[in-house]
């Protein structure tokens, strides 16, 4: 469905068989036919052909059930070599082999064996393979550099696996989808698969309601069946980003510690942006019983909450934590070098997004101190330097 939502939305389907075949999948036909779901025209997506690509591409109730006697599981190893092989761009290769990876990893961490070992189920079949690396694709074709997804509908009901029937959603699929906004609705199928779980997640920059944008083209991607209370589509909108003013979504995330050895507190600051946190801050609080403790504050993207918390629980002693989405606002930021007469100093400058006034002006402290022990000067001395020297600069300007 997401292949067929960006041929709709106008991925060249020559360029795609073209890219794809370089796969060397053996005999296999991509085919992309216009349909009709509850009335709407969208693009059915299907891979015809080859020893080991299952009769039917979407299918709910078999995705996950494979034919030892027709299926080719292939390994990691085996289908990285496929990838590398093929035509497509360098980048899009890399990103492909960390799709796949994921996925295995996924696999061999629900079936408790080393990643080496795990023959792909899922994306070991011809389809799937094109679902992923056709996706990288597509996305790298038509220039989406930022992606914003609704909240997933997984479906409900129960699913036919390797397992045995499982609830709605399949084990892969529930991994792949830790941390993200997920609901069930509609009917008692699988609406979320770990192919399409795994392409939504990683290339997720955002979860939530459409952002501000101006729309250019648009696409629908049909599944198989007709449901009668709902159109089975995928709707993919590409357009421009419109300004916000610099506001963007956040999570905050935050507990209270009482009872932690302090000195874990300066590892937790640096594990916790290195994973990617924007922020972190901690506030003494007073805690139950009268103890002294610290709030620890977290501001994230909203895609990182899953393992920023998980860093928490792992290196603290803490056993919850609580989070609220919301925005913020941050100014444009540049950087620029400032003559003075005791040596260059980098200036950080802010405006508001849309505006050319400088909101605001500071001198790096580093530099203003290297300079300071340099010449024999005070920090707020060079500061001051630096500033006249910026004022300076902009009413010449």
């Amino acid at each position: 469905m997401i292949l067929g939502a960006l041929i709709d939305a106008g991925l060249p389907l020559e360029e795609l068989q073209e890219a794809l075949g370089s796969l060397a999948l053996g005999d296999v036909r991509l085919r992309a036919d216009r349909v009709e779901r509850s009335g709407i025209g969208a693009t059915s997506f299907t891979v015809d052909g080859g020893a080991d690509a299952k009769a039917d591409a979407h299918s709910h109730d078999e995705h996950h059930h494979h034919d030892d006697h027709h299926q080719h599981h292939r390994g990691l190893s085996e289908i990285c070599q496929m990838v590398d092989g093929s035509s497509l761009s360098e980048a899009a290769k890399k990103r492909s082999k960390q799709l796949f990876r994921r996925l295995a990893e996924t696999e061999a961490e629900i079936h408790q064996m080393p990643v080496e070992k795990v023959h792909l189920h899922e994306v070991g079949a011809v389809d799937s393979i094109i679902d992923i690396a056709g996706a990288v694709f597509g996305l790298e074709r038509l220039g989406v550099d930022r992606i914003v997804v609704s909240p997933l509908n997984v479906g409900s009901g129960t699913v036919t696996c390797e397992h045995g029937v499982m609830p709605v959603p399949a084990p892969a699929t529930a991994r792949l989808i830790e941390g993200v906004p997920v609901y069930s609705s509609g009917p008692a199928v699988e609406l979320l698969t770990p192919t399409g779980a795994l392409i939504l997640t990683d290339y997720a920059d955002a979860f939530g309601t459409m952002p501000p944008m101006t729309i250019r083209q648009s696409g629908y991607g049909a599944g198989d069946r007709e449901f009668p209370e709902h159109p089975n589509l995928l709707r993919v909108l590409i357009g421009d980003e419109e300004s916000t003013g610099g506001i963007e979504r956040v999570v905050l995330i935050e507990c209270e510690i009482d009872d932690m050895n302090p000195q874990i507190f300066g590892v937790l600051m640096d594990r916790l942006y290195a994973a990617g946190a924007l922020d972190v801050y901690y506030s003494p609080i007073q805690m139950k019983k009268n103890r002294p403790g610290t709030l620890v504050s977290i501001v994230a993207r909203p895609k990182d909450r899953s393992s920023l918390s998980g860093i928490v629980f792992r290196e603290t002693t803490t056993i919850g934590v609580r989070f609220i989405e919301m925005d913020r606002e941050r100014l444009d930021r540049e950087s620029v070098d400032v003559e003075t007469p005791i040596g260059t100093v980098r200036v950080k400058v802010a405006r508001r997004a849309g505006a050319s006034a400088v909101v605001n002006a500071s001198p790096e402290f580093e530099d203003c101190a290297r300079l300071a022990a340099e010449h024999d000067l005070s920090v707020k001395e060079v500061q001051a330097i630096v500033n006249k020297a910026y004022l300076d600069r902009t009413s010449q300007d």
